[in-house]
């Protein structure tokens, strides 16, 4: 009996000297910053489209993107690249813009691109917005809408030396968030 009495004892007190006090407050403090990335927009002309197409527009077009005005990300969304990739194996010059609009079709924030025929090198371009980058995030968490133009700057009959000639624009989003 006394040993169970003392072995008893022993254990509560060995029990009690493991255990700390949990801290709820912890949870308050924790903060959640992921950073996302993603595709935006991936557009491709073979040079014989540039041919065929009368006059200097060749390429416009307004795509409906919704996903950074939705609450998901517009709530929570603290700042962020935009990535652009130009590859142009044509003999064309061309000139390109970006916009992006909001639900009223009113330009927010817009990108110039000067393309040179090739042989030219990828361009790659980042564009910054949130904090402290000179461009306000408001402008992403209100985009609704992106519209691109691309105009020939060269004539509709040349044609590049080059395998398969074309133009690639590529883009895509690097953006952090706070989830807590």
């Amino acid at each position: 009996m006394r040993y169970r009495v003392f072995f008893t004892l022993l254990l509560l007190l060995g029990l009690n000297s493991c255990v700390e006090k949990l801290n709820f407050d912890q949870y308050d403090e924790l903060e959640i910053t992921p950073t996302v990335e993603a595709s935006i927009l991936y557009v491709e002309s073979p040079e014989r489209i540039i041919n065929e197409s009368p006059g200097q527009n060749f390429y416009s077009q307004v795509f409906n993107f919704d996903a950074f005005s939705e609450d998901a990300f517009a709530d929570r969304v603290l700042d962020g690249y935009m990535f652009y990739e130009i590859e142009n194996t044509t003999s064309k010059e061309l000139e390109a813009t970006v916009e992006f609009l909001d639900e009223q079709g009113n330009v927010l924030d817009d990108q110039y691109f000067h393309i040179d025929p090739a042989p030219t090198p990828l361009t790659q371009i980042q564009v910054a917005y949130g904090t402290g980058s000179g461009k306000s995030i408001e402008i992403i968490k209100n985009t609704s809408g992106i519209r691109i133009n691309v105009q020939n700057l060269g004539d509709n009959s040349s044609v590049s030396n080059l395998p398969d000639p074309k133009i690639i624009f590529r883009s895509s989003g690097k953006f952090r968030l706070r989830l807590k």
